[in-house]
Order: C-alpha cells, then sequence, then structure tokens
C-alpha cells in the first residue's frame, strides 16, 4: 500500500478544509479541544492514509466538520 495516498475519509477532510477555507492545524486545535488529545500534523497524516486507526480522532473530526458517517 501507498503510505502517501489518502483514504477516501482523507480526502473528504482534506477536500472540507479548503472549501472552508481553514487550515490543517486549525483542525488539529479543534480535535484537542473537543477531545483532549493532543494532535499534530503527523498523527492527522497517518489517520488520513489508513497508517492509524483511531475512531474518537475520526469522530471528533466528523463532528467538527459535520460529515456524514459515509464519508
Amino acid at each position: 500500500m501507498n503510505s502517501c495516498k489518502l483514504t477516501d475519509f482523507g480526502l473528504c477532510v482534506k477536500t472540507e478544509l479548503l472549501r472552508r477555507g481553514r487550515e490543517q492545524k486549525w483542525l488539529e486545535k479543534k480535535i484537542t479541544e473537543n477531545t483532549g488529545l493532543y494532535i499534530d500534523s503527523s498523527y492527522l497524516s497517518k489517520i488520513f492514509t489508513g497508517q492509524r486507526n483511531a475512531p474518537k480522532v475520526v469522530q471528533a473530526i466528523r463532528d467538527i466538520l459535520d460529515l456524514p458517517e459515509i464519508a
């Protein structure tokens, strides 16, 4: 598996951030505020490429960006 390729979820998140004019750093801060977990760009990158499974973080992203479950 190519570790640089975004999953459908990762692509959806990146697209939504662009649509809103927000940077990933903003999302990292919001996730930390919502979950109490420290999140950095490396960790998010692993989630977006499918190298890491983090249901709590994924759910926080869905809530923050109001993404449907199928994304």
